[in-house]
């Protein structure tokens, strides 16, 4: 993307699972619950870690070992997401230096949002409990939109609720579909190496603006680009 040289970014836009949010521990308890109730070893945390930022199947093949295929993942799926719905922010929470991080921007007067392929029946809930959603000045969900990341229309919608510019913006994830849909935008994204990414990811062929290994890094990419 062409960087457009502005005072400041017109909007900071986040993924949440492994960008905004460590949400890994509660899933790891809500897998484990579903092995042990099946009867199998429980899965280390580093090991499901890997997995949280391509969802439910993802996880639940990991852990079972199941194929894409497989009978029993509709049904692990459906106990999995019930699960999950009672337990959401029990150990969840801001990755370190985020916090610092939008009570700054918050300071320049610079709105920052949320776009994430996550549910907005989880997503909701957990951004209450963690007194995040007064302060998002947007909030997307797959709920919201006809197309997904890693298409660029959720990061467009959030643009259109902030009155921003998508060229003036950044967007913040962990996952290739991230960074292909804040490219696809024209945005400058950040990938934040910090979050859940399998061993075997070439990070370097996401094609992102600029990597950070900690959320307390992007505070100074910001000032060095805008």
């Amino acid at each position: 993307m062409k960087i457009s040289k502005t005072k400041k970014p017109e909007a900071v836009l986040f993924d949440l699972d492994g960008t905004l949010l460590d949400t890994a521990p509660d899933f790891h308890w809500v897998i484990n619950q579903l092995l042990t109730k099946n009867n199998l070893p429980e899965q280390p945390y580093v090991e499901l870690r890997k997995h949280v930022s391509n969802g439910a199947n993802a996880m639940l093949k990991a852990a079972f070992r199941l194929s894409d295929d497989d009978s029993k993942l509709p049904r692990l799926n459906q106990q999995m997401l019930s699960l999950y719905a009672q337990h959401l922010a029990s150990d969840s929470k801001l990755f370190p230096g985020i916090e610092l991080l939008l009570a700054t921007l918050e300071e320049k007067q610079i709105p920052w949002g949320i776009v994430t392929n996550k549910p907005e029946r989880f997503t909701t809930p957990i951004l209450d409990t963690l007194k995040l959603s007064i302060r998002s000045a947007s909030t997307i969900c797959p709920d919201h939109v006809t197309k997904t990341k890693p298409d660029p229309e959720p990061l467009f919608l959030a643009c259109q609720q902030i009155q921003a510019a998508p060229q003036n913006c950044i967007y913040i994830g962990d996952h290739i579909r991230d960074i292909d849909a804040g490219n696809r935008a024209d945005m400058f994204t950040i990938g934040a190496l910090y979050g859940y990414i399998n061993e075997s990811e070439n990070s370097d062929s996401w094609n992102a603006n600029a990597y950070v290994k900690h959320a307390d890094q992007i505070l100074s990419v910001i000032d060095a680009h805008f």
